[in-house]
């Protein structure tokens, strides 16, 4: 008679190496794998997160009648909020490598959450410059792509690229729940709500995290969905941390790093920098209802995940540079027919705006990340990780810079029309970046070969 013992119960039995099938006699893996729960708190994490980024310009015009703040300094926090999160994003993996996932990411919403909460007792402009600027900014950086891309690096290795999608189109999912919901609060019972209800949505996602959270798939004796042996040992906290040091310096060399870095900051710029901080507060000056403003924002977020996942679609069959050539052309003769399209109430042209937009609104990233591949080999994901950083640099110039340009000019109308014009300066850098030569000794830029 067998003496073996079954397992301890909700004890996760390793797979056997050999296949995806358990050695005869050997108890079954679970039906779910744990990667799909970890994944789950990893889109609840992301899509929380996603309620901080809508609440300033939802705050811009209460901030204003309230303490006679200008759009110029409201934006300012804003922009220091993009910045730092630009800044943060590339070394986060280190920090998760050096104090684990679960930690950082309850670290990050606490701050978020602090940050956010403090702001229902600011009185002075430097406050929101603390909250929203440093504890925002460092905490939504802390879990911006970096988050996505261990995860999934960590825990998946078939089904790798959905569960990557899924969770970059977190955000915009977050944008649809938060936007209308915190407009509605606000119209209703005034900004402190808004404040104080993302602040508590941050901090009820922290349990969840430290509950069901974990950092690696052998914690529970599992390998990553989809893997039959152990994943080979990664670089320690400080390798990874110098190396993206080590990558900025020799990529930064280059031509290539710089029209993608160019172009990208111009998509931020024209994205998050202009349409997603002002887009409600030009609105409201052409008598649009906030709550209505917002909608149409929410409803981007609809469009955004249908034209990434087209994106990556015609990445993979066209080529990468005219697609980016294509897609900035296109936004740039949006950004400026929108001036006459601003009215007090919603109208189909405006919603025919809206709906182009959402599709051209992150469409550029996975040709951006092709051509980073295409170029930079195995160091991509840490190039990308600096080309994004510009991407937040050029949205919080513009978000600064527009916010100045209404209270000069009382209107938003030349920050759309420079909008347009960098869209063709964004256009013309995709199309200047030549395909890679076959042979390394035949380039013109010094870049590294790919692995």
């Amino acid at each position: 008679m067998s003496t073996q013992q079954p397992p301890a119960p909700g004890r996760a039995v390793r797979p056997s190496r050999a296949g995806t099938s358990p050695a005869p006699g050997a108890p079954h893996a679970p039906r779910l794998h744990y990667a799909w729960i970890v994944a789950g708190v990893c889109l609840l994490v992301l899509v929380g997160a996603a309620g901080f980024r809508s609440t300033p310009a939802l705050l811009m015009e209460p901030l204003h009648m309230e303490f006679g703040w200008s759009h110029g300094v409201i934006s300012s926090a804003v922009s220091l909020n993009m910045v730092l999160n630009g800044l943060t994003a590339p070394f986060a993996a280190a920090l998760m490598d050096r104090f684990g996932i679960r930690r950082v990411a309850a670290v990050a919403l606490t701050l978020m959450a602090l940050g956010s909460g403090a702001t229902m007792l600011m009185t002075q402009p430097w406050e929101m410059l603390l909250c929203w600027g440093v504890l925002v900014g460092i905490g939504s950086g802390s879990m911006a792509l970096a988050f996505t891309a261990t995860v999934a690096g960590r825990w998946f290795v078939a089904r790798r690229g959905l569960v990557t999608g899924v969770l970059t189109a977190a955000s915009a999912a977050g944008n649809l729940v938060f936007l209308p919901v915190l407009a509605w609060l606000i119209n209703g019972y005034g900004w402190r709500s808004a404040s104080m209800v993302v602040a508590c949505c941050a901090l009820l996602v922290v349990p969840i995290v430290l509950l069901l959270l974990r950092e690696r798939p052998a914690d529970l004796g599992l390998l990553p969905y989809g893997a039959t042996e152990e994943p080979p040992a990664t670089d320690g906290p400080g390798g990874r941390g110098l190396r993206a040091l080590r990558v900025l310096r020799t990529s930064s060399r280059t031509r290539p790093f710089w029209l993608l870095a160019g172009s990208f900051a111009i998509c931020g710029a024209t994205t998050n920098g202009l349409v997603g901080t002002h887009f409600i507060p030009a609105a409201g000056d052409h008598g649009m209802a906030e709550t209505a403003a917002a909608g149409l924002l929410a409803l981007v977020g609809v469009f955004d995940v249908v034209g990434t996942v087209f994106s990556g679609w015609l990445t993979d069959r066209l080529d990468s540079r005219r697609l980016l050539g294509v897609y900035y052309l296109l936004r740039g003769a949006s950004l400026l027919f929108l001036p006459a399209l601003f009215a007090r109430t919603v109208h189909p042209s405006m919603v025919v705006f809206i709906v182009f937009y959402g599709l051209d609104w992150v469409a550029t990233v996975p040709p951006t990340i092709a051509l980073c591949r295409e170029w930079f080999g195995e160091d991509a994901p840490i190039v990308f990780g600096w080309v994004f950083c510009g991407h937040q640099v050029g949205a919080a110039l513009v978000a600064l810079g527009a916010g100045l340009v209404r209270d000069q000019l009382g209107s938003y109308d030349a920050a759309w029309y420079g909008a347009g014009a960098l869209c063709v300066v964004a256009a013309s850098c995709a199309l200047l970046l030549r395909a890679r030569p076959a042979d390394p000794a035949e380039g013109w830029d010094g870049a590294p070969a790919p692995a």
